[in-house]
């Protein structure tokens, strides 16, 4: 789960007629009927009954997300080297509390027992990352077997439980070694990238059926290269955009060393998408609206599916970065290398006033940019499925922090994130019916987690962590997602 900023700029831009027949066609709140109070203390759409009715189709993936640093520990255990999380974490200053990510959830000493209680909640799919660091310490070179078998092991074990490993290779902790190296400012990366594929679908391919390259690398470029608070910790914006290209040519270099060892897996990039919507009626804010979303979106969308980064927005890049001096002839061909699916990750929407500036517009929730509109879902899968075709879809990540505590009777009831996905889930379920290819969804997060600058301060899980004995309690909603899965809808 990215950590955003208050002036996180992501998002979709529609204009004001499109937003206009939206929201008038198919607000949740007529969909959902009643409402209770929402994450952010407002009224948040929420049916007032236990199901609504909705069944996904018969073939839908339900499952559940975490990632590598957020959960496994064991930071310096079997071989494992240093990622630039662990530089950042171990930084005074960087995040809150001091925390680290150095014992996590402990997942790599109770991978056995986390797999089970997947089984218990009936997940069909789980959807995770891999420790670069744990399986090539520098980065490239010598393979860590004792960090490869792990996998191994975790990948058998789902396979064992009838559980679909959706794996990640890149979820934001790049070997250290690396970033000494120069990081995504190298070229050089972006091919040892490649390379730590090709180990990878040489160990797996035959048990991995879908993989992802890239996780959020707009969050890499946004909150780690300009904002400075995740790691690396940089804050120059004409360098971001380098990053950006070498990330992006990663994904191409990735895709097309996963497909040379698996001509049978589905493969693509995990993108977090939000809608952008003008803030108010004026021309001025539908032109920020669109500007924003060229940044945001259309930056990273574009070149994927379409071979070409979006002019207007690199006409912009290129008077502040020398960004356009590092696309290579051909650097577009591979980057739109072609995928089987897009992954992708909602969590709020973005207004944007005639300035360009950010408006909030809905509840937010413990995560001061997270602003909560279900609608929002909606528009961003059904926008994609308009602008690019009728490429497979897969959510690997929607969910909400909730103030989550152990009750006296060992329970842990959190009200506010049930409402928080059900809302969603319609939301996908319109998007569905509206005729957009999608395949499966992935709540965040299966376990609470560190969650980045964050530290351990919110949780995100659907299972409860307690971080002193490292107790999993299934929450409400663990429950409630359960019976989700046992009826195929909501």
């Amino acid at each position: 789960m990215p950590l955003v900023p208050p002036h996180r700029t992501a998002g979709w831009s529609l204009s004001r007629r499109t937003l206009l027949r939206t929201a008038g066609a198919a607000s949740m709140a007529g969909l959902l009927g009643s409402s209770v109070t929402g994450c952010g203390g407002a009224e948040e759409p929420q049916s007032g009954a236990d199901t609504l009715g909705l069944t996904f189709p018969e073939n839908f993936t339900w499952g559940a997300a975490t990632s590598a640093y957020q959960i496994e520990g064991a930071a310096t255990e079997d071989g494992r080297g240093p990622s630039i999380w662990d530089t950042f974490s171990h930084t005074p200053g960087r995040v809150r509390g001091g925390d680290t990510g150095d014992v996590a959830a402990d997942h790599y000493h109770r991978w056995e027992s986390d797999l089970d209680l997947m089984a218990e909640l009936e997940l069909a799919s789980y959807r995770f990352s891999i420790s670069w660091p744990r399986v090539l310490p520098e980065g490239r070179g010598q393979i860590n077997q004792a960090g490869l078998d792990f996998y191994q092991r975790l990948v058998d074990g789902l396979l064992e439980r009838g559980i679909t490993p959706v794996v990640t290779l890149f979820h934001w902790d790049l070997p250290q070694a690396l970033e000494d190296l120069g990081g995504w400012l190298s070229r050089d990366t972006a091919g040892y990238f490649a390379d730590y594929a090709t180990v990878l679908v040489e160990a797996l391919g035959d048990r991995v059926s879908t993989w992802l390259t890239l996780n959020e690398p707009k969050t890499v470029v946004i909150v780690g290269y300009q904002a400075g608070i995740h790691a690396p910790g940089r804050r120059d914006r004409a360098e971001s955009y380098i990053a950006m290209h070498h990330l992006m040519l990663a994904h191409g270099l990735g895709v097309q060393a996963l497909r040379a060892g698996s001509s049978q897996s589905r493969i693509g990039p995990a993108l977090n998408l939000t809608v952008v919507y003008p803030a108010d009626d004026s021309p001025e804010a539908e032109a920020q609206a669109e500007r924003v979303d060229g940044f945001e979106n259309r930056l990273y969308l574009d070149p994927v599916l379409r071979g070409a980064y979006p002019e207007d927005t690199l006409d912009e890049i290129t008077q502040i970065s020398p960004m356009v001096d590092q696309i290579h002839d051909g650097d577009l061909e591979v980057i739109s290398t072609p995928i089987d699916v897009l992954a992708v990750q909602y969590y709020n929407p973005t207004y944007v006033d005639a300035n360009g500036e950010r408006v909030t517009r809905h509840p937010t929730s413990e995560a001061s940019w997270q602003q909560i509109h279900p609608d929002g879902l909606y528009d961003v899968l059904t926008r994609v499925t308009r602008d690019y075709g009728d490429i497979p879809l897969l959510i690997t990540e929607n969910g909400v922090p909730t103030p989550d505590a152990v009750t006296a009777d060992g329970t842990v009831d959190d009200p506010d994130r049930i409402t928080f996905l059900r809302s969603h889930l319609a939301a996908a379920h319109r998007a569905i019916a509206d005729g957009v290819p999608l395949e499966g969804y992935h709540v965040w997060s299966l376990l609470d987690n560190f969650e980045w600058a964050e530290g351990y301060s919110q949780r995100w899980g659907i299972v409860y962590v307690d971080f002193d004995d490292q107790r999993r309690i299934p929450k409400a909603s663990a429950e409630w997602y359960r019976d989700v899965i046992r009826r195929n809808g909501i």
